[in-house]
Formats: C-alpha cells, structure tokens, sequence
C-alpha cells in the first residue's frame, strides 16, 4: 500500500504525462460515475498492464482528462461504500478480479479517488461479464484477437513464483527463518555441510535455488520472508487460516499464520490437535493404539498446498479441523490427470505451477519432487486402516481431507486379512466404505465385481459374500444381504395365521427392519410389495380389504 505522501508524489508525476495512454485513465466523475463503464475500464487497463508488463494501471477520479486539473469528485462519500467497490468488481469479472487498493485523499482542497489495478494474472486476461476489453491511446476498446492469445500464450511459460521483486533487498528476509533454511538445507545435503558453513546468507539463498542471482524473487518472500514484506507480493494474500470446528459447524477457535512459510508449517502443526485413537483388531482382546493423524501427512498436506497455490487468484490456504478429520484446501487446479494416477503410478510430475517455489521447497527439504510424497499418505492411512485421502478437485481449488479414525470397523478387518489387495483395488473400495459409490464408473463397479470384491444392485453396492467368507465375516454379510427371501415369506404367513389378518402398514413393521441394512426406504418397501405379490399369486393369501386400505389373510 502507498502512503499519502507516495500517493501525493505517484498523482503528480501521472498529472505530468501529457496525455492518458493505455495503463492511465482520468475521469471527472463529480458527482458519481456508471458502474459498467468503470467495469470496462478495469478490464481493460488490467489487459494493457499486463501486456506492458506494468506492476499496475491507474484510473483517477476528480480530475480532467484533458489539461490533468484538478476538479474533486463527490463519487462514494463513506468510506464503506467505496470499499465496497471491491466485492461488486470481483462480481462481475472473471477470477473475482479486482483492484489492488483504493485511495481517496485531498489535493489542495479537491477529494481524488485512486484506484490501484493490478495486472491481469499471466495467461488470463480480464473480462466484464464476459467481453475483453483493451485501450488504444485514450480509448477503451474491445479486445484484439492478437492481444488475446498473446495473454493465453503466458499460461505455458510464466513461473509466477520467480518472478523478481526489484524493489526487495536481504533485508525482507526474516533472520530465523534463514537460520531454519540453512538447517533444513544441511539435512537434505548431509554432505555439503561443510561448503554450506563458508557460504554467506546471498550466496546460501542462490545455491538453494531460493534467489536468484542475489535478486529476492517471489519465492524468497513466501517461504522466507519477514511479516511486514508481505506487501512486496500484493494483491497476493499469502496466508494459512486454521479453523477449529465442533460437530455442529460451530467455529471454537481460529488463527491466521503469516509468512514466512517455512516457519508457519511448524506454527500450523502446533495447532492441530493428534490424539490417540483405539481400536480392537479382529481376533484380539488388547486395544491398539494409534495416532489420529501422522506428522508426515500433516507435512505433506500443508507443503503441498504452499507448492501448488495458484498465487494469482489472491487466496489463503485453508485448513479446518473437525471432530475426526482435517481438511485442506488451495487455490488452482489440480495439474496432474487425477489423483489416482499420481498414487498408483508414483512417478515424478511434469509439471508444476510454481517450478521455482518447487525447486526451493526440495532443496529446504519441504517436498519430494522425486515421486511419492501423494503415495506415502495412502500407505500410511491404509496401514492404520484409516480411510484414504479424499480430494475433491475442480478449476478453482483442491481440496483433501484426512479422516483421523477407523471408519468402519469390519472394512478394517478386510483389509487386516487381505493383505493380497493392491492400492488400485483399496481406492475403489474405499468410496464404497465411505458410501460414495456414484464416484465410481461404470467399469470400476465392473471390475470390482469381476473379482469378486462386491456385490449387490448398483446404488446399494456391499462387501461380496466370496469376501465375507474368506475373512470370517459371514455374520456381516448376512446382516447385509439378508436370508433368503422364502424365509421373509413364511415369516408373513406365520404372522397372519397367528393374528387371523394384516394390514400392509402392519407387514411393513414386521419385515422392514429386518431386511438388509445396505438397502435404502424405497428398496425395502419394494422388495415387501414382491413378497406380498408372490405370496398372493401362489393362493397363500388374499386381500379381504380394499385396494388403498389392503387387508391380508389366508387364502
């Protein structure tokens, strides 16, 4: 943000050009100004700056565009409204786009309003409901085709976390955190302790790849640097908000971790609350005991989303803490094809969106880009027989969530005495453990029944009996399948015999929650019609009463 004196000097030198051009735009607006032209003009002198590779674009009111004197504007008095300018632009732009800082100040005696707007994102260009805009001169025009693709084309080669800062010095830096770098470095490089001890904190920062040439890129900023710096990399938010949670959404507690990152990881694992967790294995009478949830997941998840953050959006990380789970979230697509092909393939990417912030986080002994840091976290949580990592991925975030406990107690077992499953099958079988079967596809139910893994009507899909049986949980299945359906008929004969007459509401009770606990209300329902049909077709019974209001007895 600028002081009132920077605004004072930054407002003379704009007055100074001698004419508007396509990343300075002033208007009179006395008295107010129409929202869609302003809109427009914030697409377009976000556009231009970006293509001019300009840090902001400028759009001032209460002042003349022709001869830059001073007139005052009266638009948005309170300070509330003109604040609120913000949300309304977000709402209408692409990204949620949105100007960097708003000022008003006074110019001797005349109210100016300042409106910072920052670049369009690389390889996005900026849009009002839909339509680019773009400045020729003094004009605000649609747009061209050229200068369109010349902004897309940014998307395959721009590295937003290398960018350099040229207004930054060491001096940005935290001490401690440089201290921790250094430590993290010599446990990553056990054998370059001794070069790393000769080597200044310039010459360190560039070897870690943190630097580059002595100049503090972006990177620097967000894994080391000082709280008051965060300003070096607006409109950026760079934060973690943890949240705690009770089992009614309601929040317990809250806090927000600044940078430096490397130092906020530890500040946000101190937060989390591991507990220790019971539970009886099959065939045992001795409790074990485990830790709800593993340093090394918690790690991984949080440096994953530093990693992967797409910066440009202005979005903190989140990371909320319930009852039995904790879940993390990020800004950006998910890069890789799925999840699933990072865990079973368990190769390193190709890609990545921050390759400089990457490459510093693997030198400082953050992240693995060697592969398997996704793969550990499904190892570790099936070991425990926890459920797996969830991800819930679309354009605008990532989100994983970490469940600290057994789920179900009898997949558990499954998996205790199966230890033949590969990771491929678990995955899917853990989305019918977590009743997420519309997750899977068409051949993923197809496959799973081919090996005998499930069974039952698709939207009620269970442990198959092949399982059940040769982990010993016949009991189980039976609980889940049901007997025989002969034995719920003669159960309804038996029934009306003894009370001369029933009624369906009267059947219904009788059989209903004896029926298979996979299937669902209308399921069961039917599945009592069937009987009831079969049973009066076969002459067993007959309806005494009437259609609406049946009354069953025997034939």
């Amino acid at each position: 943000m600028y002081t009132e004196k920077q605004l004072i000097e930054k407002l003379g030198v704009l007055r100074a050009l001698s004419s508007e051009n396509e990343v300075v735009e002033f208007k009179e607006a006395k008295n107010g100004y129409d929202f869609r032209k302003l809109a427009k003009y914030v697409s377009a002198l976000a556009n231009e700056a970006n293509l001019k590779s300009k840090r902001e674009s400028w759009l001032v009111f209460g002042i003349k565009d022709k001869g830059h004197t001073l007139v005052g504007s009266q638009y948005r008095l309170h300070e509330a409204d003109l604040m609120s300018l913000k949300k309304e632009i977000a709402d209408a732009t692409n990204e949620r786009f949105t100007f960097k800082e708003i000022y008003a100040l006074e110019v001797d005696g005349h109210r100016v309003v300042m409106f910072s707007i920052p670049p369009a994102p690389q390889g996005i260009p900026i849009s009002y409901k839909g339509h680019y805009y773009a400045r020729d001169h003094e004009s605000t025009i649609s747009l061209s085709i050229e200068k369109l693709e010349r902004i897309r084309s940014q998307a395959a080669k721009y590295d937003w976390s290398s960018e350099i800062i040229e207004d930054a010095t060491m001096e940005d830096l935290d001490p401690e955190a440089i201290t921790f770098a250094r430590q993290q470095y010599a446990e990553k490089y056990p054998s370059k302790v001794a070069k790393l001890n000769t080597w200044d904190d310039v010459k360190f920062l560039n070897k870690a790849k943190v630097t580059i040439r002595g100049k503090i890129t972006r990177t620097a900023i967000v894994l080391l640097g000082r709280e008051e710096s965060e300003h070096l990399i607006n409109p950026t938010d760079c934060k973690i908000r943890w949240k705690l949670l009770d089992d009614n959404g309601s929040s317990l507690g809250y806090e927000i971790i600044h940078i430096p990152m490397l130092l906020g990881i530890e500040k946000l694992y101190n937060k989390i609350r591991i507990l220790k967790y019971r539970y009886i294995p099959d065939g045992s009478l001795f409790p074990e005991e485990v830790d709800t949830y593993d340093s090394f997941i918690i790690r991984e998840a949080i440096n994953n989303c530093i990693a992967h953050q797409d910066y440009q959006k202005g979005s903190r990380i989140n990371v909320i803490e319930k009852s039995d789970s904790l879940i993390f979230t990020n800004a950006g697509k998910f890069i890789p094809e799925s999840v699933e092909s990072v865990v079973t393939q368990d190769i390193p990417e190709d890609n990545y969106r921050n390759p400089h912030l990457v490459s510093a986080m693997f030198n400082l002994n953050m992240v693995d880009t060697e592969g398997g840091g996704i793969r550990k976290m499904f190892d570790i949580q099936r070991e425990k027989f926890f459920p797996l990592p969830e991800y819930e991925l679309n354009d605008d975030r990532v989100s994983v969530t970490l469940i600290g406990k057994v789920l179900d107690i009898e997949y558990a077992r499954l998996l205790a005495r199966n230890s033949d499953l590969s990771l491929d099958d678990i995955i899917l079988m853990d989305k019918i453990q977590k009743k997420k079967e519309g997750q899977l596809t068409d051949e993923n139910i197809k496959y799973l029944r081919k090996r005998a893994l499930i069974e039952g009507r698709k939207g009620s899909l269970h442990l198959s009996k092949n399982v059940a049986q040769k982990t010993g949980q016949k009991a189980v299945y039976s609980n889940l399948t049901g007997l025989d359906k002969e034995h719920y008929k003669a159960l309804i004969l038996k029934s009306i015999q003894e009370h001369r007459a029933m009624s369906r509401k009267e059947i219904d009770d009788l059989i209903l929650d004896k029926l298979p606990d996979s299937y669902k209300d209308v399921q069961r329902k039917n599945l009592v019609m069937n009987f009831i049909q079969e049973l009066r077709k076969g002459n067993k019974i007959k309806n005494d009463g009437s259609r609406t209001k049946p009354n069953w007895v025997l034939s």
